[in-house]
């Protein structure tokens, strides 16, 4: 099992471990709806050093990315980004990420926890002859998130990097302990979210500086099962649970978000396309809301009557609602809000209605 380099400090913090894409990571620190509640109010500090991160360089870094991903970067400027996806031919999902132009490199950031599938699948293209060389820095690079309303002075105050003028999946430059990092605006709870992208040498500096100057507004450490409330009542999917080889980006609602249709081809494109054309899209990613019931398993199946129409992705005991909250694939004739539905684990079906997404919006 892999460790975070700040794997002590999460330790003397009294962090309670789970497993993410075989790394050892924070699932709460004691109590994790007053981690929830740090970053709905004030500030809260994950490390998210788990995530996949991918460094591209060389000539053809562009034009070699354009090519395979499902959304259209070419006219990016260094420090602005785009979500994309990673599709089978049959339009499939192998990876959902978020994709920075810097000046010298492209980064590619996953959003879930899926290890190294998203290098493995896009090295395989990376064929002789193409100016572009793939880094994987999963392990050489760390990755903090910073969320909630106190999440830009907190960043500012720490690094002196203004974050104003910086709006969702753009990123600046900073330098933090001599070295070179970036700041990303990107979404994950809800709320403002910053990650802070750095060589892992310098991850425990950065922590520490965090964790300094978000003391004056009670920042807290925030483990997965807190991400994993605020995430879900936002309703963001992620790779893994959400977003994988069951699923086509039409049917989670990632039209003009994560693919382009006027880009040209790339793997999976067609059938993008024709889903588009003919308005087939077979199911679509919807909230639940489970009065009285304990937690679904990811890929519980969805009911109405008899029939099974879909399967639950994502759940969790929503601190917002005093219930429980899921996001769920149903058939489309079965998605329209307000449709009730059951969902089968344990033995039994328990009661469920579909609720429009997403479940919380900030005020």
């Amino acid at each position: 099992m892999k460790h975070s380099p700040i794997h002590e400090h999460h330790l003397k913090l009294g962090a309670i471990f789970e497993e993410a894409a075989g790394w050892d990571m924070p699932a709460h620190y004691g109590t994790w709806v007053e981690e929830y509640q740090a970053v709905r109010q004030t500030v809260g500090l994950s490390d998210l050093s788990h995530r996949g991160k991918i460094r591209v360089t060389g000539d053809d870094r562009v034009k070699w990315l354009q090519g395979l991903i499902s959304n259209d970067i070419l006219p990016l400027q260094p420090g602005q980004g785009r979500y994309s996806s990673f599709l089978t031919h049959k339009g499939k999902m192998l990876g959902y990420f978020r994709v920075y132009v810097l000046l010298d490199s492209v980064w590619v950031e996953d959003v879930g926890e899926v290890g190294d599938a998203t290098y493995q699948a896009l090295r395989k293209f990376l064929l002789y002859g193409i100016k572009a060389k793939m880094e994987n820095c999963a392990e050489s690079w760390g990755l903090l998130l910073v969320s909630g309303p106190k999440a830009c002075v907190t960043i500012s105050a720490a690094f002196g990097v203004e974050m104003s003028d910086l709006t969702p999946v753009s990123a600046i430059a900073a330098k933090i302990g001599g070295h070179t990092a970036y700041v990303l605006r990107t979404e994950e709870t809800g709320e403002i979210d910053l990650e802070v992208l750095l060589p892992a040498d310098i991850l425990h500096t950065a922590w520490e500086r965090l964790m300094e100057a978000g003391a004056a507004y009670g920042i807290k450490a925030v483990g997965s099962h807190a991400r994993e409330a605020l995430r879900i009542e936002a309703g963001l999917p992620k790779a893994g649970p959400d977003l994988n080889e069951e699923i086509v980006p039409p049917e989670a609602s990632l039209e003009g978000k994560a693919f382009s249709l006027n880009k040209g081809c790339y793997p999976g494109q067609e059938v993008v396309a024709r889903m588009d054309t003919y308005g087939n899209v077979r199911r679509h990613l919807v909230g639940l809301v489970m009065k009285d019931a304990a937690l679904p398993p990811k890929g519980a199946k969805l009911f109405a009557g008899d029939r099974e129409v879909g399967w639950v992705s994502s759940a969790t005991r929503s601190p917002q609602f005093n219930q429980v909250i899921a996001l769920g694939f149903p058939l489309r004739d079965f998605s329209k809000a307000g449709t009730e539905l059951t969902v089968e684990f344990d033995g039994c079906r328990h009661p469920a209605t579909v609720h429009t997404l997403p479940f919380y919006i900030k005020s």
